[in-house]
């Protein structure tokens, strides 16, 4: 693995670290330390059965508590932007060295042909055949092979997948951030809700819990299943390990999206499991890059 890339990798290993203890660590001790004590939690469950004048007013009264709260997750997804493309060139990295390996065999099987050949008295068509390779060699020296890695269609399309989920989550919790934002401005618990207030909620909500976790799910399912086909036999232990634990988190990401999907202007019993199996799996991910070494 050449060393810029083994760098840049690193570097967004370090991110993913970062990220995953914000959503472990970070957002949850801020909610229970600061957001709890002032009555968010109260707030939110009203919210979450149609009851919007409690949770309207009390962002009324703490809005730079909310923004900051808002704040952390927001950023703790932005630092995972690269995590797709990351894991993609990992994929790729490794496919490609094990071509890399297949090619040296087998040009070794051909050098040993060569000399028997060349001890049975054929001198002449061992060189012919060495100078043959010689400029096969020289002219795809700096030539990727045409086919690098199996599947490549589902690597593609598993880093894409990720990158819109995220950006849509990004997305979709600043959008609904600044719009409860401007409805509660100088709200009181007498005001009367407007009437596009649950109908954009739903709105937002689906984009950041059903777009964007749906399509982080999908993209955890098929990185999973491009390392998990190829097994033992071209990944190490942890990495094979790393790809189930991707695949259950795509389901519980499945679940939950499908689930708010449902019941949008709230989260599902499995929001809480998949953000914290994803948060795991993201820090697993960002120690193994933080680890890896050149080979």
């Amino acid at each position: 693995m050449k060393r810029s890339l083994l760098s840049r990798l690193r570097t967004n290993g370090a991110y993913y670290i970062v990220s995953a203890l914000l959503l472990l660590l970070g957002v949850p001790l801020y909610q229970f330390f600061v957001l709890t004590p002032q009555g968010y939690n109260i707030a939110l469950s009203q919210a979450n059965v149609d009851h919007f004048a409690p949770y309207l007013s009390w962002i009324s009264n703490h809005s730079l508590q909310f923004i900051l709260y808002r704040g952390l997750l927001t950023l703790a997804f932005v630092l995972l932007f690269t995590f797709p493309f990351s894991l993609y060139r990992i994929i790729v990295a490794q496919e490609l060295m094990a071509q890399e390996e297949e090619a040296e065999q087998a040009d070794e099987g051909e050098d040993d042909e060569q000399t028997d050949n060349a001890l049975d008295g054929d001198e002449e068509e061992a060189e012919a055949e060495e100078e043959e390779q010689a400029a096969d060699d020289e002219g795809n020296e700096n030539v990727l092979p045409p086919h690098p890695w199996r599947g490549k269609g589902f690597a593609v399309l598993a880093a894409w997948a990720g990158i819109f989920g995220i950006s849509a989550y990004v997305l979709g919790t600043i959008a609904s951030t600044l719009h409860v934002l401007i409805v509660s401005r100088g709200f009181t618990p007498g005001s009367a809700v407007p009437g596009s207030f649950a109908t954009l909620t739903t709105i937002f909500s689906i984009i950041t819990n059903t777009v964007g976790t749906g399509l982080l799910a999908l993209s955890a399912l098929f990185f999973g299943v491009m390392i998990a086909r190829r097994g033992m036999r071209l990944w190490p232990g942890i990495w094979v390990v790393f790809s189930y634990v991707g695949m259950l988190v795509a389901a519980l990401g499945c679940g939950s999206a499908v689930a708010v999907a449902s019941t949008p202007t709230g989260q599902s019993l499995l929001t809480t499991p998949a953000t914290i199996c994803f948060a795991l799996w993201a820090l697993w991910l960002g120690i193994m890059q933080v680890r890896l070494k050149p080979e």
